[in-house]
């Protein structure tokens, strides 16, 4: 059989098992062990066991529970409900202000937890019913939920991050760092966004009326007491790398201890919240060192075979130029996005995708923050997007699928402006790993 059926073969199996629903660890270690018995041997074993232990020698990976238990700590703290009565004070008074305040709110709610799905639905719970009470249009209020709980997989401490760094054999602290302008500027682009529409058409973002707005006492309080802990805990851990004073696993240590300290203060600590917490995040944690142990062996066996040289040789030879190329690799990204989980992206195309872009002369720090931007627009498209049914869940009987649908289109379009201006302008993405000493250039 030609390599070039089997490489056929091992991608068309494995995306396909995936989407019949098998746990995508599973699905990878079980493709990879049929394809190398058959095609390689029993020796095959051998590389596996390699592998995992050259897989498990990062200790990097550490990170991932740490960051895990702190986002569920602080999920758990009522940190949300307290983000969002602040810009709720802060911002309601301007047209659009509730849904600025949900942007703004799920941004630092979403940098302190990395979690998309708590972000999602506690702000569905908190957020929707505030704006449906002041008439806010339904498309416009889930779309802003949906597009600020997406930024959690962006905004460091972020999961996908984690995941992704070992997975293309880069910097985590370079990502970790890098990732946090853009997740900024979006954010910024989002409430840009609601502010224009709302200027134009106030029916669609209501301000609240006169007599429901605070003094500036109030809102300086309420910002003291409620948004800048959460803020001071984001950027210490984030400063920390930067500067050198600890590696991202010292700095997730941190954090998780940082986020304790703040639900004592909060006074939302107890046995429960501790039990809660470590037990989602073993489970978490689990299925994510699961899919790395399927990823290893999917990789060893794929590359073994002469595979990953077949498909770079198909995408290099595509007539479109360098640039063609990328816009072509992330066009498939978007496309795998609708139907796939993206942890399941990143084990497939990465490790494909990363050396083309290496041959091609791009950096492999800009191109894996573009590549992590890209896939945060699989929280938004349909029919996958787990922003819309995390939301779905939570909404009202008022609220359908279609009212949803339509809002997260003029995010996904923002998103991908973003995407064309970061390509443009590649240094946005690249200052800050450069000034930290994290890359090149």
């Amino acid at each position: 059989m030609s390599i070039e059926m089997i490489t056929f073969m091992m991608l068309t199996i494995l995306i396909g098992v995936i989407m019949m629903g098998f746990p995508i660890g599973f699905s990878l270690a079980g493709v990879a062990t049929v394809f190398g018995i058959i095609f390689v041997g029993p020796q095959i074993s051998n590389v596996f066991m390699m592998r995992m232990h050259v897989a498990f020698s990062d200790n990097t990976l550490i990170a991932i529970p740490l960051f895990i238990f702190m986002g569920i700590v602080i999920e758990k703290s009522g940190i949300a409900a307290r983000l969002f009565d602040a810009m709720y004070v802060m911002l309601g008074g301007l047209r659009g202000g509730l849904a600025m305040s949900t942007v703004a709110a799920s941004t630092i709610f979403a940098a302190a937890t990395g979690v998309v799905g708590a972000t999602v639905t506690t702000m569905g719970i908190i957020a929707l019913p505030a704006m449906l009470k002041y008439k806010y249009d339904k498309p416009m209020a889930c779309g802003a939920i949906c597009a600020g709980g997406a930024l959690g997989i962006l905004i460091p401490p972020s999961i996908m991050i984690l995941v992704y760094a070992p997975t293309a054999n880069v910097s985590v602290g370079a990502l970790l760092i890098g990732a946090f302008l853009p997740g900024v500027i979006l954010s910024a682009l989002y409430l840009l966004y609601i502010g224009v529409v709302c200027f134009i058409r106030p029916e669609m973002g209501p301000a609240i009326h006169e007599d429901l707005r605070v003094p500036l006492a109030k809102k300086m309080q309420m910002l003291f007491s409620s948004v800048l802990p959460v803020c001071i805990l984001i950027l210490a851990v984030l400063g920390a790398i930067f500067f050198g004073v600890a590696a991202p696993t010292e700095a997730a240590a941190f954090g998780a201890f940082s986020a304790v300290i703040l639900a004592a203060s909060y006074k939302k600590l107890n046995w429960q919240v501790i039990k809660d917490a470590s037990f989602s995040t073993t489970k978490a944690s689990a299925m994510v060192y699961m899919v790395f142990i399927g990823a290893a062996f999917f990789t060893s066996v794929f590359m073994r075979l002469g595979c990953g040289d077949i498909v770079e040789e198909m995408v290099l030879a595509l007539p479109f130029g360098k640039w063609g190329v990328m816009i072509a690799m992330w066009t498939i990204i978007v496309i795998m996005g609708c139907f796939l989980d993206w942890i399941g992206i990143v084990m497939i195309v990465v490790p494909l995708f990363s050396p083309i872009a290496l041959k091609l002369g791009f950096d492999p720090i800009w191109f894996a923050l573009m590549n992590i931007i890209v896939l945060q627009t699989s929280f938004l498209t349909p029919p996958f997007a787990y922003t819309i049914f995390y939301l779905k869940g939570v909404a009202p009987p008022e609220i359908t699928l279609n009212h949803i649908y339509k809002g997260v289109v003029p995010f996904i379009m923002l998103m991908l402006l973003a995407v064309a201006i970061f390509a443009i302008f590649p240094d946005i993405l690249l200052w800050a790993p450069r000034a930290a000493g994290l890359a090149s250039g």
